[in-house]
C-alpha cells in the first residue's frame, strides 16, 4: 500500500473506497507486488542459466492467482491430486508440475501419473509400490538431509524426526529399488524448512542436496524446494537474492562440471510470491477495556480467515487505514471467533483505533485464505484482485446460502 493526501491506495485504488464496494472482511491482492517477487526470483536468484520456478499452490490456490503466476512462466508445485487439476486447469503444462506425494494413496498416485505428471516419492515403501505398478517410469525422490531450518517449529520439513522424505542414509536403497524396477530417476528433492531471510539457509540446503545428487547418476535436475522468507515485521531485512543468485550459479558451476551433463536447478517458492500482494481488510466492530485496563479491539474477521498467528504466533503489521494520522496508543486486536487464541495482535502501538475503523492485517497472501475455514458455521471473506486500473472479484463472499449448501437439499419437518 501507499498513502497519499491521508489515504491509503492499492495501486490507484482508494482502500477504504474498495471496502465500501466490496464490504468487510476482505482480501485484496496487488498484481503488480506478484510480478515484482516473480521478477526477483526470476532475474537475480535464476542467475544460473538452467534455473526454474514452480510455484507452491499451497500458499495460495485461488485459480485466478495462479493462472496469473503460470502465465508469467513459473510452473507448479502441487501437493495433492486436486493441486495438480487445479494446475493443468491454470494453464500449466503436464511437464511443469510436479507432485510431492506425502502418504498418498495408490489410487491418488496413479491419478497423478495418468495426467502425465511427474511423481516425486516421500517412502522407500511408496517407491517400491510406485515401481510395481509403473515399471520403467520416471520418477523423482524426496530425500531428508537430516537437517531441518525454519523461521518456526512447525515449519520445519527436514531433521531426523521429520516425516517427510527418505534418509540420506538410504540413497543405495533408493537405487536398487530404481534398478529393480528399472525406473528413471530423473530428479531428487528435498525442503528443510521456509521462511529464510539469510543466505545461510538456501546455500546450506543447496549444499545438502548436491552431495546427494552426486550419488545419483542421469539426473535431469534437481530441487532444493520453497523456503524464501519475506520480511513480516517492520525491522527485517528481505532476503538478498542477487547475492543469492551469485553464489547458487557458482555452486552449480562447479557441480556439473564434475558431474559432467547441465544438471537443472528447482526452486519452489510459495510464500515469496504471494505473501506480500495480501492485504485482510476488516472492519473494528468493537471497543472496551479489559480488567486489566487492557485496550481491546473487536474484529469483522478472526483465526478462521488467518490462522497463523493463532497457530504459529506469527507477527503480521496491522494499518490503520482511516486514522492514519491518530496518536498511538497500545491495543489487542482480536478478532470475532468464541476462542482464547483469537488474536492478531497484543500490546500493538497503533493510530489511535476507533469503532467503525478499517485495519488492515498486512503480508496476509500466504496461508490466509488457503488454510481459512467455516469454523462456528461462518462464512469465508471475498477476495479481489487489483491489477493496475481493474479490480476483479475473485471469489464471491459466502452467505448462509452457500454454507447450507455444501450439505445438499436440507429440510426438516
Amino acid at each position: 500500500m501507499i498513502i497519499k493526501d491521508n489515504q491509503y491506495y492499492i495501486g490507484p485504488h482508494r482502500v477504504d473506497e474498495l471496502c465500501c464496494r466490496f464490504g468487510t472482511p476482505l482480501y485484496v491482492y496487488d498484481a503488480e507486488i506478484i510480478r515484482a517477487r516473480i521478477y526477483d526470483v526470476k532475474t537475480e536468484a535464476g542467475v544460473y542459466p538452467k534455473t526454474e520456478f514452480l510455484y507452491a499452490v499451497k500458499a495460495n490456490y485461488n485459480p485466478f492467482l495462479i493462472h496469473h503466476i503460470v502465465k508469467k512462466g513459473l510452473g507448479v508445485d502441487a501437493v495433492s491430486p486436486e493441486e495438480v487439476r487445479l494446475g493443468l486447469l491454470c494453464g500449466a503444462k503436464p511437464e511443469q508440475i510436479l507432485f510431492t506425494e506425502n502418504n498418498a494413496t495408490d489410487a491418488q498416485i496413479d491419478e497423478v501419473f495418468d495426467l502425465g505428471v511427474l511423481i516425486n516419492v516421500g517412502s522407500l515403501s511408496h517407491l517400491g509400490r510406485f515401481g510395481r505398478a509403473h515399471p520403467g517410469s520416471r520418477v523423482c525422490v524426496r530425500f531428508n538431509p537430516n537437517i531441518g531450518i525454519a523461521s518456526h517449529e512447525s515449519n520445519i520439513t527436514g531433521g531426523a524426526d521429520s516425516k517427510f522424505g527418505i534418509s540420506f542414509q538410504d540413497v543405495d536403497r533408493v537405487k536398487g529399488l530404481i534398478d529393480q524396477y528399472q525406473l528413471r530417476l530423473v530428479g531428487i528433492h528435498q525442503h528443510i524448512g521456509s521462511g529464510w531471510l539469510r543466505l545461510r539457509e538456501p546455500i546450506l540446503a543447496l549444499d545438502v542436496i548436491l552431495d546427494i545428487a552426486k550419488q545419483c547418476d542421469g539426473l535431469e535436475f534437481i530441487d532444493v524446494g520453497g523456503g524464501f522468507g519475506v520480511p513480516y515485521r517492520p525491522k527485517e531485512h528481505r532476503l538478498d537474492m542477487k547475492t543469492l543468485g551469485r553464489q547458487i550459479a557458482k555452486r552449480m558451476e562447479q557441480f556439473c562440471a564434475s558431474y559432467g551433463s547441465d544438471v537443472a536447478l528447482r526452486f519452489e517458492p510459495g510464500r515469496y510470491i504471494i505473501a506480500e500482494a495480501g492485504h485482510l481488510l476488516t472492519t473494528v466492530s468493537g471497543m472496551k477495556q479489559s480488567i486489566s485496563r487492557r485496550t481491546i479491539v473487536g474484529t469483522d474477521t478472526g483465526m478462521h480467515h488467518l490462522v497463523r498467528t493463532a497457530m504459529y504466533g506469527s507477527y503480521h503489521e496491522i494499518v490503520n487505514i482511516t486514522n492514519p494520522d491518530g496518536m498511538h496508543q497500545e491495543y489487542d486486536v482480536t478478532g470475532n471467533i468464541c476462542e482464547c487464541a483469537d488474536f492478531f495482535a497484543k500490546n500493538r502501538m497503533l493510530p489511535e483505533v476507533r469503532e467503525g475503523d478499517i485495519l488492515s492485517i498486512e503480508t496476509a497472501g500466504a496461508y490466509g485464505m488457503a488454510m481459512a475455514s467455516n469454523y462456528q458455521f461462518r462464512p469465508l471473506p471475498a477476495e479481489v484482485l487489483v491489477d493496475e486500473d481493474r479490480v476483479t472479484e475473485i471469489r464471491p463472499r459466502q452467505t448462509f446460502g452457500t454454507l447450507l449448501a455444501q450439505f445438499g437439499h436440507v429440510s426438516f419437518s
